[in-house]
């Protein structure tokens, strides 16, 4: 259950922080150029400040939620693969093989 939901919230982060990244400001300015007039809302220096410290935020997240992930991963299940396979292999094999006799009847002429 918290597998799953953990999953899924590293699913939303990682499409948050590809939205974060592609509304940043660079030299072809990429899709900054649809976020339009924001400079009220996020101060005098506009919204590069602001997605940066989202963008950092939403990495840290991330990565915590990775190592989380790889925690809880390693720690239900502690046996090998192998051990299963070991386990599995252990079956009795059959005493000997039934011998059904065979009748053949010859035609005479």
């Amino acid at each position: 259950m918290t597998t799953s939901f953990l999953l899924i919230v590293q699913i939303i982060l990682v499409i948050l922080i590809v939205i974060a990244v592609l509304l940043q400001k660079s030299s072809s300015i990429g899709l900054g150029a649809y976020s339009g007039s924001n400079e009220s809302v996020f101060g005098a220096k506009g919204p590069n400040s602001f997605l940066a410290k989202a963008t950092f935020t939403i990495g840290f997240l991330f990565v915590v939620n990775t190592i989380t992930l790889g925690y809880m991963f390693s720690q239900a299940k502690q046996e090998s693969v192998v051990d299963e396979m070991v386990e599995s292999t252990n079956v009795v094999a059959p005493a000997a093989p039934i011998e059904i006799p065979t009748t053949t009847q010859e035609s005479t002429k």
